[in-house]
């Protein structure tokens, strides 16, 4: 599913960008857009092989979700290396609860990193918030998440 999602955002640069498709990409998503308007698929989600189980995450959460673990690791790394996993997850979840209850408030409108937080721990507090996963999150899921 990787795999179709950055397809579809090359298709979606080179069409923005006025590029033309390489044969491969063009054909691909011509079949594509041929099993969706054939009615060989319900959903166009599934058309592209975007489908999910029944009662699974969807591709786009399931994105979020690991852009936000990601963000919550690299987080965790700045953080002295003596904590336990568990003394981290209380740090990482003290540290974003406080973020979440002042400056998250003016930066949800924010679509670029404000540049005060850039090479800052606080950038990856912000990545997280912004990857659209829930947060912030309770001790236990940021210690499975950190572990």
């Amino acid at each position: 599913m990787i795999a179709t999602i950055e397809s579809l955002r090359e298709i979606s640069r080179r069409c923005q960008t006025a590029e033309p498709l390489d044969e491969e990409l063009a054909q691909w998503l011509g079949e594509a857009l041929e099993r969706f308007l054939a009615h060989s698929c319900r959903t166009i989600d599934e058309a592209f092989g975007l489908c999910f189980p029944q009662g699974g995450v969807p591709w786009w959460m399931e994105e979020a979700i690991r852009t936000r673990d990601e963000a919550l690791r690299a987080f965790g790394g700045t953080l002295d290396p003596d904590l336990s996993t568990t003394a981290r997850a209380r740090e990482v979840r003290a540290l974003t609860l406080r973020y979440a209850a002042s400056a998250w408030r003016h930066d949800r409108e924010r679509d670029e990193l404000p540049a005060t937080y850039a090479g800052t721990p606080k950038e990856l507090i912000w990545r997280a918030f912004k990857s659209g996963a829930a947060m912030p999150l309770g001790e236990r899921q940021l210690r499975t998440i950190l572990g």
